[in-house]
């Protein structure tokens, strides 16, 4: 657990955001929220409410990057949060995780993003030799851009969220990273060689958009998530694993009040 000292937000009175991308994944959230007042900015909406007494906000982003880079950024603005959490479904890259284990997410990036080297017509596509291209993760700082090839979370909000594993009865919670992309990848032979070569433990469609503008507002960021669903195990998608997570969620955001 992490001391008080570590978790210190700027504003107290700023509520904790906390993000899914379907129903599924954020209505066991909002059912745990008293108070509840629903709003809706352009297509996404907003839950307010509190838990324990402190504000927190859940935040239905929609699915893909597009989308979580525009909830994420509305979630901002409109509430100036105190930390994020994002967190819902995934799909499984290392053989090692089972359907229901959960991935606290170290770092994330944009596996869907690629540069290839010119090749005659003729010649063939050769997608194992595509470059990972850091291009559409730039931020500005202060005027001068920054490139970034990965999105780090915040090592306290991942300590504590690691902290409550021992809480967890539905499989393991480990650290690992967290790839992103609008895709859904059941090739064997390409989630191998996403987990080989970026070490991804995940696939999912909004974490490293979400992890991107919270970089660029400076606001402590973490992303967890479940596997419901690996092809390296033959298990397909299962509901249930999205209302598990939620509750894991839960116990880290009553856990992160009390360090408040």
């Amino acid at each position: 657990m992490p001391h008080h000292d570590q978790i210190s937000p700027v504003n107290k009175q700023n509520p904790v955001l906390v993000q899914g991308a379907m129903d599924v994944e954020i209505e066991t959230l909002v059912d745990a929220l008293d108070n509840v007042i629903e709003k809706t900015f352009g297509s996404w909406t907003f839950w307010e409410g509190q838990i324990n007494g402190y504000p927190v906000v859940v935040s239905r982003t929609e699915i893909g990057l597009a989308n979580a880079a525009a909830a994420t950024t509305l979630g901002i603005e409109h509430y100036k949060p105190t930390f994020i959490i994002n967190q819902g479904t995934a799909g499984g890259h290392d053989p090692k995780l089972f359907r229901g284990d959960i991935v606290i997410g170290e770092t994330s990036f944009n596996m869907g993003s690629y540069k290839t080297e010119h090749t005659e017509k003729g010649k063939g596509i050769h997608p194992t030799t595509w470059q990972n291209f850091d291009m559409t993760m730039y931020l500005r700082d202060n005027g001068e851009v920054i490139k970034h090839n990965h999105f780090k979370a915040d090592p306290a909000l991942v300590q504590l969220a690691m902290s409550l594993s021992d809480s967890y009865s539905k499989g393991k919670v480990v650290t690992g990273v967290i790839g992103t992309g609008d895709e859904w990848n059941r090739e064997l032979d390409r989630i191998n060689w996403f987990h080989n070569t970026f070490g991804t433990a995940i696939e999912e469609m909004e974490t490293s958009a979400a992890a991107m503008v919270a970089e660029a507002y400076k606001i402590p960021f973490v992303s967890i998530r479940v596997l419901s669903n690996t092809d390296q195990h033959g298990q397909d998608f299962e509901p249930q694993t999205a209302i598990d997570c939620q509750f894991y969620v839960l116990s880290v955001i009553n856990a992160l009040i009390k360090n408040l």
